[in-house]
Parts: C-alpha cells; structure tokens; sequence
C-alpha cells in the first residue's frame, strides 16, 4: 500500500520564500499548500485541508503569525497540528516560545537541512 505524503502548509507573506520552500519540500516528496497570510491558511483549513505541519511566518499582512496561532488554538478541529515558526523579524527562540509555547522556531534564512530535519521530525 502506497502512503500519502505528508502535507506542510507554509504561510507566508513573501512569494519568493513560498516558492523556495514549496520547491524544497516537494524534492523531498512532501506535498505542499500556499497560503500569502494567516487569513487565506484558515479558509485552506476550513475547507477541509489537514496539513501535517504548518510553517508559519509571523509577519504578515491581513492576518499575521500571532492571530493565525490564536484562531487556530481556538478551533478544535486545528489546534493540533504542528507548527513551526519561520521568521526575520529577529525575535529570539525566548521570545516566541514565550507567546507561542514550545514550538519549533527556525530564522529566516532558513539552514534547509535543519528545517527539513524538523518536518521530518514533526511529520512522522
């Protein structure tokens, strides 16, 4: 019996990091959802998609990082999946896992083979 991928939902404002990751997780055999802002992630969910992580940028425009996290604790059907926290903001580790709890937290630019590394982690 052939497996279905893993998913990974990445949510970020930025094309170009959409696209770099997007084509990183996809030669890695994971399927791959897009969504520009925390907003059009939760319209993919309520729509039925169930990532098996969530890549998630906290500075966005519509709907940041912070307002995604708390909507999605807040559905039952969301709260969860695994997030991974992706951003340049130049917050520290401290200071998002203060606000987000103990979730993975990878800078931008991210070193691929550690964030492929926390996926496969999280996926499996």
């Amino acid at each position: 019996m052939v497996r279905a991928p893993d998913t990974v939902l990445i949510i970020d404002d930025d094309l170009p990091v959409r696209t770099a990751l997007k084509e990183l997780f996809e030669t890695e055999g994971y399927a791959v959802a897009l969504a520009a802002n925390g907003r059009a992630a939760l319209n993919h969910l309520h729509k039925g998609l169930r990532p098996s992580v969530i890549l998630l940028d906290l500075m966005m425009p519509v709907m940041d990082g912070w307002d995604f996290r708390n909507a999605q604790l807040a559905d039952p059907d969301f709260k969860d999946i695994p997030v991974v926290i992706l951003t340049a903001a130049g917050f520290s580790a401290e200071t998002v896992r203060a606000q987000f709890g103990d979730v993975p937290f990878v800078p931008k630019p991210p070193p691929h083979t550690g964030l492929l590394d926390t996926i496969k982690r999280l996926c499996r």
